[in-house]
């Protein structure tokens, strides 16, 4: 037997792409780009999978690498609006134990969230059709522990000045919605500055009865406390 017929055959390639890379980042995120664009102008029921594969130049099966369908999909992108608020409460309550600044500083990582993900994907969550994917239960709880984590550090500051008597469930859901402002925002063609989201941090702070002398200390006291936040984001 010949040295060219007992010698090892070599791995075969992977399947190549359709075309180059149409997006910038490792496939998965580029996959997740071209998904969020396409939900968010077409509709999620209206995008298939190949429609995503075509967006990101590749074939329809190497999608499924990554992700076993649309559902999962969505899912990622709808926990990328909460997971980060909910991955830097820890670390903002090791930093300060003051609890006007620890609810400002949760509020303005909210807020920055949801003005950053592509697409202004906030929105999907009230979608109809994409409330019966499967595994949307689980971002339901996620923001269920949202709106809990805010009831939780409004009940340390909410006064007697508050605008109403609402009970800390609902006051954690209420400051849900108002964080969840900046989603019609972008929807209607605005900008998410920082006067926008200093704002929107401040207004938490007001449905719990603190008073704008408060709130202006608040704000400094948090400025001088960003730089190390944004440090320990990995």
């Amino acid at each position: 037997m010949s040295s060219a017929a007992s010698a090892s055959p070599r791995p075969r390639p992977g399947r190549p792409r359709l075309t180059p890379p149409l997006l910038a980042g490792p496939p998965r995120e580029q996959v997740l780009e071209a998904a969020a664009r396409l939900f968010t102008s077409k509709g999620y029921a209206a995008t298939s999978t190949r429609e995503i594969a075509d967006a990101v130049g590749i074939r329809q099966a190497s999608l499924y690498y990554h992700f076993a369908g649309k559902g999962e999909i969505v899912t990622e992108l709808l926990g990328r609006t909460i997971r980060p608020t909910m991955d830097s409460v820890a670390r903002i309550e090791s930093l300060t134990g003051d609890p006007n600044t620890v609810l400002y500083l949760v509020a303005l990582t909210d807020v920055r969230t949801l003005a950053s993900v592509p697409h202004n994907i906030g929105w999907l969550y009230l979608a109809p059709d994409v409330a019966q994917v499967e595994g949307f239960d689980e971002f339901t709880t996620a923001r269920e522990e949202l709106a809990a984590t805010y009831a939780r550090l409004a009940g340390r500051i909410t006064t007697a000045n508050a605008l109403a008597p609402i009970p800390p469930g609902r006051l954690g859901e209420k400051l849900v919605h108002t964080v969840e402002e900046v989603i019609g925002l972008r929807n209607a063609g605005h900008r998410i500055g920082p006067d926008d989201a200093t704002w929107i941090a401040s207004s938490c702070l007001r449905l719990c009865g603190v008073d704008n002398v408060r709130i202006e200390r608040t704000t400094k006291t948090a400025e001088a406390l960003l730089d190390q936040i944004n440090r320990a984001v990995p």
